[in-house]
């Protein structure tokens, strides 16, 4: 998305969002991003593995090393894929899209799909195979299933178990030894992969593995100050770092002090209800796929602000700045969601689903 369309959905975009309010999320939307999901999460290539090979009889293609998550041109983004189907699922406002969802999630959530999967996590190349953001977008999925209450998605829930197994297994292997925290604005950052990795372990009961995040995220982050937002965006990001690990700490903190906590981890956030202290970020060329990164940068600055806004007392004069900043995120974020080139089109919309549908809003704040 270039500078001068950039400017243009500004413009067009702070007038309406205070005319209208929140946006609608319809089954038309909603449709269309399920459409996205579909036509990848069973398509082979192009893709991307990040496969680590021991010998010549490692050499695979994608649907033999992973049965389950091998389309959407990466396995983190066919995870997430699948979490977004079955988030509309649950969530999603009522239409015929939810027809064709159900045949293709039974295609993948198989017991003999699922052991191929588990077996690539048990060998030693799997030991920090998409670590750790593919491991949080799985939490997520499974999370996602049992929230939904539905008989198939129960039984969707059991059949994948084994994997969430080996899962959590390998997170709790590594976390202990991590001795910093990745601050990046790509799959690395562990922030991001730490606030999903806290939902599930709160929603599955799993105390150890919570127990075990809040405190190193205390560790790590709860002396953080004067986070420079000012540095962000690097020219491939779709998180930011500061925003991220903010609406993780709000997971983490009480509301009082974490309203602390924010006003001296970023100061820079004004009292005034304007928006342009953030601006979106600029695409360059949306068939990049490096550089259509800021797409997404543009949809996940948008839930963070809103997370972050909903754990500040209603009272707080920061809020009008963040939301008004979401709201302006949100609108340029969403008009990148076309699915023109499978650069975007192969993950965007998980991150749109995201954010339309509240999802971070569901996680239960600090105590």
């Amino acid at each position: 998305m270039n500078l001068f369309r950039i400017l243009v959905l500004i413009g067009l975009a702070v007038p309406a969002r205070a005319e209208t309010g929140e946006p609608v999320f319809d089954a038309a939307q909603a449709g269309r991003f399920a459409d996205l999901a579909l036509k990848c999460i069973h398509r082979e290539y192009p893709n991307k593995i990040s496969h680590m090979m021991q010998s010549d009889g490692h050499v695979a293609p994608p649907r033999d090393l992973h049965p389950v998550f091998y389309g959407c041109f990466d396995w983190h983004s066919a995870v997430h894929g699948h979490w977004m189907l079955v988030r509309l699922l649950h969530v999603g406002p009522d239409g015929d899209y939810k027809h064709n969802i159900l045949p293709a999630l039974a295609q993948s959530f198989t017991p003999d799909r699922v052991a191929g999967e588990v077996a690539y996590f048990r060998a030693r190349m799997g030991s920090s195979f998409e670590r750790p953001y593919g491991l949080a977008w799985f939490l997520q999925l499974m999370t996602e299933l049992r929230q939904w209450q539905d008989p198939i998605g129960q039984q969707w829930a059991r059949t994948l178990e084994p994997l969430e197994a080996v899962v959590v297994e390998n997170i709790k292997i590594w976390l202990p030894k991590l001795v910093y925290p990745v601050r990046i604005g790509t799959h690395n950052q562990t922030a991001f992969a730490w606030g999903l990795m806290l939902d599930w372990a709160r929603q599955a009961g799993d105390q150890d593995l919570e127990q075990l995040i809040v405190a190193r995220v205390r560790e790590f982050h709860e002396k953080d100050q004067k986070c420079p937002l000012a540095y962000e965006p690097s020219g491939e990001d779709f998180m930011s770092p500061c925003l991220m690990e903010a609406d993780l700490m709000r997971r983490v903190l009480p509301p009082k002090k974490f309203s602390r906590w924010f006003r001296k981890f970023m100061p820079q956030v004004p009292k005034d209800g304007s928006w342009d202290w953030l601006p979106p970020g600029i695409v360059g060329d949306i068939a990049d796929g490096k550089l259509a990164h800021l797409d997404g940068l543009n949809l996940s600055r948008a839930w963070n602000l809103e997370n972050i806004a909903a754990a500040l007392s209603k009272r707080d004069r920061r809020r009008p700045s963040l939301l008004n900043a979401a709201r302006v995120h949100r609108s340029v974020g969403l008009q990148a969601v076309t699915g023109e080139h499978y650069a975007g089109g192969h993950w965007l919309a998980s991150f749109a689903t995201y954010l339309m549908t509240h999802r971070g809003l569901d996680a239960p704040l600090g105590q």
